[in-house]
């Protein structure tokens, strides 16, 4: 099993999300976090937000892996969104992005983030991942997708 597919919850999964920009996308991320997990959905956003003006988390191919970390998180939360149209991202391709993989870390991160990141960024590389996830109908393929 991926690394993912251990913290990839159905509820956590969004397929045909509405999000016109990142800011927008990162405050749909962060009321999910809120209704699912009873998270601070600003504090989400902020924090997503703040990560990413660090540099973009975009990673080509129409793939972004929004992260932050999150103070007082007692256990990392990943969300999986497919949305209904892409937007920018300041991808290095500049491609618009239309697979989100959001993760959100305990502060003070563990190695656990690093590893998920490489294994998130290895499973997008893969182009048939990406067409497979991109034609998945329903939550049981995807979750089954991200487990490879």
């Amino acid at each position: 099993m991926k690394a993912i597919a251990a913290y990839l919850l159905p509820q956590d999964i969004v397929l045909g999300l509405d999000a016109v920009d990142r800011e927008q996308l990162f405050a749909l991320i962060g009321r999910h976090m809120g209704v699912y997990h009873g998270l601070d959905e600003h504090f989400v956003a902020h924090c997503l937000s703040r990560r990413e003006q660090a540099g973009s988390t975009a990673l080509g191919l129409g793939v972004a892996i929004p992260h932050a970390r999150i103070d007082g998180l007692e256990r990392v939360r990943v969300l999986y969104a497919r949305l209904r149209a892409p937007i920018p991202f300041a991808a290095p391709d500049n491609l618009p992005v239309s697979h989100v993989l959001a993760l959100l870390v305990p502060h003070p991160a563990t190695d656990e983030h690093l590893r998920l990141l490489a294994d998130a960024a290895q499973m997008f590389a893969d182009r048939r991942f990406r067409e497979q996830l991109s034609a998945a109908a329903d939550l049981r393929e995807v979750t089954r997708l991200f487990a490879g």
